[in-house]
């Protein structure tokens, strides 16, 4: 061993005790850093917290999800059954082509899909559009006019709109209540809408509102009114084949 080496280790024993700790040796980069570990600590804490309230926003939200589905659930319940065949009386259109007038048979499809009646409706040529009619168990009516984008609707009978489709289609689009009890029901929609073919709003109102005649009987009424009679007894009798 040299001399300078042992005259360190005399240094090193002769300090004994009083070698410097880390305090000493860092200063007050040891008081930093340790007050960054304890950040750091706190960071983390935050971080599980924000996980914590991440998963709460998650459960949250599938519980907003699941609440949707059972509105949606709630709502198919209370969407009325499609008519059966044997249910559908008739549904027909009606136009005027140069002032003749025409009425064709439509499929029974449409009188359970009001969307598609007047998608249908649209389609026929006319002066004036095209009128589309549904009866359902010889118990109420739905009068569609289609003129362009221009739709007028009427239901003979609003309570209608509990137990078949298209009822409830058409009360949906004219935006009226449907009530509860069969005494509150009454016919509904633009009433005037056939004025200009000569049907006025009285008269329809009355013709609507008729709880004695079947549907069907209403309609004939109507057709006749409206100048279809024979044009449109013979899309009736179509119908029914």
């Amino acid at each position: 061993m040299s001399p300078r080496d042992e005259d360190f280790d005399a240094q090193l024993a002769d300090r004994g005790d009083d070698r410097p700790g880390l305090d000493d040796l860092l200063g007050n980069d040891y008081s930093t850093l340790q007050a960054s570990l304890e950040v750091d600590d706190d960071d983390d804490d935050l971080d599980d917290d924000d996980d914590d309230l991440d998963d709460d926003d998650d459960e949250d939200e599938d519980d907003d999800i699941d609440d949707d589905d059972d509105d949606d659930d709630d709502d198919d319940d209370d969407y009325p059954d499609d008519a059966e065949d044997d249910e559908i009386d008739l549904v027909v259109g009606m136009y005027r082509e140069e002032g003749r007038p025409a009425t064709l048979p439509l499929s029974k499809a449409l009188a359970n899909d009001f969307d598609e009646l007047v998608t249908e409706l649209r389609r026929m040529p006319g002066d004036g559009g095209a009128l589309g009619a549904v009866s359902i168990d010889s118990d109420f009516f739905v009068l569609v006019r289609v003129r362009g984008r221009h739709v007028q609707v009427v239901l003979s009978d609003s309570f209608a709109a509990n137990d078949w489709p298209i009822a409830r289609d058409a009360a949906d689009f004219l935006g009226v209540e449907i009530p509860d009890d069969e005494d509150d029901s009454d016919a509904v929609g633009d009433l005037d809408m056939l004025a200009d073919l000569g049907l006025s709003e009285m008269e329809l109102e009355a013709i609507s509102n008729d709880l004695d005649s079947d549907a069907e009987d209403l309609l004939q009424q109507i057709a006749e009114k409206l100048a279809f009679g024979a044009s449109y007894g013979k899309a009736v009798a179509q119908f029914d084949l």
